[in-house]
């Protein structure tokens, strides 16, 4: 019997996210920087910088206020990502992934849960191995071919454009929880929003 991707959602406990073309759009801009040494000379480093959606970053407070845990895991490493993972606080981060699978197989024993019980966002064809372990796979509008052949949904926008709100959004409403969610995101008495997605992503002591 084939299971709906609404069914897939209502039991996910956990969503995780590839980063370069979901919380992205996958460009990755490369800049140097210049440093003043001890000596007075100055010498350059490559710094890596990218944009994210606000969007997403709201949604990852929806999620919790769903009852989730989210999480990324990604091949390239990056300081910026993990910035960007402090703000939203984010319970899993693993960068450095080529085989992705291992991590998810950690955060599996780690939390307790099933692998049905988990969603993966991707696009790309690394992604592939998780996708078809998890409970609800879901590519981007950006994603290749490949991965949307394989996915159970496919967002209406793209990677750094809303895409991970699109998933995040999907599975509330399959469980019947996005507009007490969207309510208790604007809850002045509700201390979970203020302190989520506040800005402080240069603070590396946040």
């Amino acid at each position: 019997m084939t299971v709906s991707a609404e069914d897939r959602a209502r039991r996910i406990k956990i969503i995780l996210f590839d980063v370069d073309g979901v919380w992205t759009d996958g460009t990755i801009w490369i800049y140097p920087m210049p440093l003043a040494m001890p000596d007075g000379s100055t010498s350059t480093k490559m710094i890596e910088v990218k944009g994210y959606s606000a969007h997403d970053g709201a949604g990852m407070t929806l999620a919790r206020l769903g009852g989730m845990k989210v999480g990324i895991i990604t091949k390239r490493i990056s300081e910026t990502v993990a910035m960007r993972a402090r703000d939203l606080k984010v319970e899993f981060v693993y960068q450095g992934q080529a085989f992705k699978m291992q991590a998810v197989r950690e955060i599996v024993e780690r939390e307790g849960v099933t692998l049905d019980e988990i969603a993966y966002v991707g696009d790309d064809v690394i992604d592939l191995p998780v996708m078809r372990a998890c409970g609800l796979a879901v590519a981007v509008a950006n994603a290749r071919a490949e991965v949307k052949a394989e996915a159970h949904y496919v967002t209406p926008n793209a990677g750094g454009y809303g895409a991970a709100r699109d998933a995040i959004d999907f599975i509330l409403s399959a469980k019947g929880l996005l507009e007490k969610c969207i309510e208790a995101s604007f809850d002045e008495g509700n201390p979970m929003p203020p302190s989520m997605d506040i800005g402080k992503g240069g603070d590396l002591n946040s």
